[in-house]
């Protein structure tokens, strides 16, 4: 029997809804109602079976935000496949090792998205490759749509991955992980329950989809009958104008962008009184909705890439002591100590979590898995927490040092890993310090090796370089030794030397 499954849903949607608005794609002013939508992912689905994309294969998209996304995670699925969602702004060496890492069978992507040198390295490999660009009506994705018969669905179980999604540099490099047919069904319908979005939902996917919470918005829009918009580049104006134009009622948007919003004119703001939004200054409240719903009081929540987003929600239930909110009806929470043991309330430990929406995994990183999963099948999420007598999560911190800067995760293993293969380094640690717009930018401490001679600028460069820019320090400080506690490097030290601080935890 078939577990729950997003191309079976889609099916329905084009039955039930033949007309009714289903994807726009920006650029191209291409729209698709979901009977139209539905034909479109059975077609591609044929066409990946033609090819012989068979069950458990992986499929990869890198490019920007486009409905093809969805339509790829829906086909993938309806065969039985996986789709990775690859971050287009990673380096060229990033994504060589990513693509060696998952070996796909298919290659969708725009061409503004792959290095040229990458695509030659890979041109004799078993895979198939396809082009998609929104602004040509004959490139290979659309004729491959065009031609191909379309394919029956295959039946999977709800446990079986249909998602990869790369994350946590343990070791300075991305593992990607499982998400399954299950997690992404049940968490989008909660999610648009507790949003109270329903088929007059349209949502602007208007930040990266290689970000779950982006993705997550998408596909609760989708489970709903909602209208999806896509847009690859959106600055402040030109998300005003298709706010606007598309009577927008949701989207994610960060303060910094806000602040840009506020700063166009009159006339660029005006419109966006379908926007549905949270509080913020009084000005940004008399441009737009404000949300009112019990989400709109109470958002947000605790969650990672590997809980499908969230794993618990503010919303639920009467507000406690715990600034996290309550776990999901999906999942268990545990506060474990050291050896996996469940603590009692109230006291302090790594949060734990299992259930419906939780990743069973990394993708081929079994000596990862052993680290964050125990015998009884908790994840470990490395971060650091406490249940209230109320049933409430308190977040406390991160286990190791997360830095957050605006919507990105940067991982200083990553950074300190680039950092080290400069000639004339001979050890590097990474802070995050506060930064009033971003949250926090990166700082890296760097002890050159004896007689080298090594500038703030040329570091910066190669990780530039070499790394997804985002993630290259924005400052650097020369050190003659880092400190230490016995052999490792003291970070809590590092932050008191060189003004650390502004972590999520905090």
């Amino acid at each position: 029997m078939s577990g729950l499954d997003l191309s079976a849903m889609l099916d329905e949607h084009g039955r039930r809804w033949r007309d009714r608005p289903a994807v726009l794609e920006m650029e191209s002013g291409r729209r698709f109602d979901y009977a139209a939508f539905a034909g479109r992912v059975r077609r591609l689905a044929g066409w990946m079976e033609s090819v012989g994309l068979k069950q458990g294969d992986r499929v990869v998209w890198l490019g920007q935000n486009a409905p093809c996304v969805l339509e790829l995670l829906v086909a993938a699925g309806r065969l039985g496949a996986v789709l990775a969602i690859l971050n287009w702004r990673q380096s060229e060496d990033e994504l060589r090792f990513v693509l060696h890492d998952l070996d796909p069978q298919i290659i969708v992507w725009q061409p503004d998205s792959l290095p040229d040198s990458l695509r030659a390295e890979w041109k004799d490999r078993s895979c198939v490759w396809l082009c998609q660009d929104s602004l040509d009506s004959t490139c290979d994705y659309e004729s491959a749509i065009a031609g191909a018969p379309e394919a029956a669905a295959v039946a999977m179980p709800s446990d079986a991955a249909q998602l990869l999604l790369y994350t946590a540099a343990f070791s300075g490099r991305p593992a990607a992980a499982i998400l399954t047919r299950q997690a992404l069904v049940l968490q989008a319908i909660q999610y648009a329950a507790l949003r109270g979005w329903n088929n007059r939902t349209t949502y602007l996917s208007a930040t990266p989809l290689f970000h779950v919470a982006t993705l997550l918005d998408c596909l609760a829009t989708f489970v709903v009958g909602g209208h999806n918009l896509f847009v690859r580049h959106a600055d402040p104006a030109a998300m005003c104008a298709i706010i606007a134009a598309e009577k927008v009622s949701d989207t994610f948007i960060l303060p910094p962008t806000m602040e840009k919003i506020l700063e166009l004119d009159a006339s660029a703001r005006n419109g966006l009184g379908s926007l549905r939004s949270m509080p913020y200054k009084p000005e940004w409240n008399a441009l737009v909705t404000i949300d009112d719903s019990l989400w709109g009081k109470r958002p947000y929540g605790y969650g990672q890439t590997e809980t499908m987003g969230y794993a618990t929600f503010s919303a639920l239930g009467d507000p406690g002591k715990g600034g996290m909110g309550r776990p999901s009806p999906l999942v268990r929470m545990a506060i474990l100590d050291e050896e996996g043991g469940e603590l009692p309330d109230g006291e302090v430990g790594e949060i734990g979590m299992k259930g419906w929406t939780v990743s069973p995994g990394y993708w081929r990183r079994p000596e990862i898995n052993v680290q964050r999963y125990t015998a009884d099948g908790w994840r470990r999420t490395n971060d650091l927490g406490r249940r209230e007598s109320d049933g409430t999560l308190s977040f406390i911190g991160p286990k190791g040092r997360l830095i957050k800067s605006a919507a990105e995760n940067i991982y200083p293993a990553e950074v300190e890993r680039c950092i080290a293969q400069i000639d004339g380094v001979a050890e590097v640690a990474v802070i995050g310090t506060p930064d009033p717009v971003w949250m926090q930018s990166v700082r890296a401490i760097v002890v050159p090796k004896p007689g080298a001679t090594i500038d703030e600028a040329a570091v910066i460069d190669h990780c530039r370089k070499a790394i997804a820019s985002y993630k290259k320090p924005r400052s650097v400080v020369f050190a003659d030794t880092l400190p230490r506690t016995g052999a490792a490097i003291d970070y809590a030290a590092l932050d008191r030397l060189y003004e650390g601080g502004g972590y999520p935890a905090g």
